[in-house]
């Protein structure tokens, strides 16, 4: 079989006699073998058995368990050919689910934003630790199963998180700390959190545990003291049964309680719960072009929702008249209040709460009319509740920043049924070797 194009999730798609399939690891280009594992009508799935020709964009992966563990599902795949992908898969989106008209599409799109160098750029990770038949596993979990693939180097993720984990591994076997089992919900290790600042390259530690304490928390002070970047340690409270990481309460241990970071020329304070962008090189790529969007002359009122600790906020308060910024998570807008104070920014207000209930009030009680909205919402996209009452106000533009080009479709089409067009869209590659990527559009308001 061929495979002629690459679905959603980075599975080759091909034809049989005019029949769909699916599969894993296959990329456009591939001439290959294929078993026929799962059928339905009008499509079915395949394991790819052997490559009888590579396309001409099929490259080794760079990291040795990249064909199982289930972060980097294109890794096998040129990084031109990669952006290529994600950029066209934004594409089919807005034209198939958004509605938007393809010859229009690509006159109002602009290059994708890729990275420079597209290795060891995150600053966030998640490891998950499990215990079986007595051994630890400390990695990531292979695809669609909660199995760990044990990770001694991921290939995305800053080098120095091995030194750190490679102290916490011997800290559990010598301590003999019981790792989390979903399935009993009992244990009390469930994961390892590690963020970094890009700026300071300092890291901050926390243990995700299945209890109300860590009988160990001396102990583990003291080994991660020995770690000289690593300025703060703290336990996050999780006994809920949930595939959710963190838990509502924390405990801090030692060192700092939040992170420092700098994008541009902006600070932040970054508390363990808030969300903070993962690709620091590209977050400052993707906010100056959000800046760009919006197009401020001093003059303007800006919605920003769903604004996790302010970080685009600030850098359009310095364009605009005054930004009022919603985000759901309180720890996150107090980092934000915070922030704004660290970059003696005045003309940046910040609300807790729920977008789509907050931002009603802004408008109907307060009187508080924007002339432009940003929006950088969850996977999920934007509340329909919210959507409506952007349109009520009826501001000039709206700068939409999305993870996850489906949504930001579907929320485009009903923006575009009042009204707005596209004036510019393009791509940034904040998840390079993965089929996710960052999309920021530009709509204005048609008289």
């Amino acid at each position: 079989m061929d495979i002629t194009g690459i679905g959603a999730n980075g599975e080759g798609i091909g034809h049989i006699d005019g029949y769909t399939l699916f599969v894993d690891g296959a990329i456009t280009g591939d001439h290959i073998e294929v078993k026929v594992i799962k059928t339905k009508k009008n499509y079915g799935f395949g394991r790819l058995v052997t490559i009888l020709e590579p396309s001409k964009d099929r490259v080794e992966p760079r990291c040795p368990i990249a064909k199982q563990c289930g972060g980097c599902s294109i890794m096998h795949m040129k990084y031109d050919a990669q952006l290529e992908y994600k950029e066209n898969h934004i594409l089919d989106a807005l034209e198939r689910i958004g509605e938007q008209d393809r010859v229009k599409l690509e006159q109002k799109k602009e290059p994708i934003i890729g990275m420079d160098e597209p290795w060891f750029y995150r600053n966030k990770v998640q490891f998950p630790v499990q215990i079986i038949s007595g051994k630890l596993l400390i990695g990531f979990y292979a695809k669609r199963s909660h199995r760990i693939i044990e990770t001694p180097t991921c290939y995305i993720q800053d080098p120095y998180n091995e030194e750190i984990v490679d102290t916490l591994r011997d800290f559990i076997v010598e301590n003999k700390i019981s790792a989390y089992d979903e399935l009993k919900h009992k244990g009390l290790l469930r994961h390892i959190v590690i963020r970094k600042s890009h700026h300071n390259q300092e890291f901050h530690v926390t243990l995700v545990i299945n209890g109300q304490k860590f009988p160990y928390d001396k102990k583990l002070v003291e080994e991660l003291q020995k770690l000289e970047r690593v300025v703060g340690i703290s336990l996050n409270i999780n006994q809920e049964k949930t595939n959710a990481i963190l838990g509502s309460e924390m405990i801090h241990l030692d060192g700092q309680e939040y992170l420092h970071d700098q994008i541009g020329d902006i600070k932040y304070q970054i508390s363990p719960l808030s969300f903070y962008q993962v690709n620091p090189v590209q977050t400052e790529k993707l906010y100056a072009k959000a800046l760009e969007y919006a197009q401020l002359s001093g003059q303007e009122v800006v919605y920003d929702l769903y604004c996790g600790i302010g970080t685009i906020s600030l850098f359009l308060a310095k364009q605009a008249k005054h930004v009022y910024g919603v985000e759901i998570v309180e720890a996150a807008i107090d980092d934000a209040r915070i922030n704004a104070e660290i970059n003696k920014i005045d003309n940046a207000t910040f609300y807790a709460g729920k977008a789509e209930e907050v931002m009603p009030k802004l408008y109907k009680e307060d009187g508080i009319k924007a002339d432009v909205v940003v929006v950088d919402p969850p996977r999920k996209g934007c509340d329909a509740t919210l959507l409506d009452t952007i349109i009520s106000i009826n501001p000039k533009r709206i700068v939409y920043v999305s993870c996850d080009p489906g949504t930001l479709a579907r929320d485009v089409k009903i923006l575009s049924q009042h009204g707005y067009q596209i004036d510019r869209w393009c791509g940034v590659d904040m998840f390079s070797h993965s089929t996710h990527v960052e999309t920021i559009v530009a709509l204005y308001k048609k008289d």
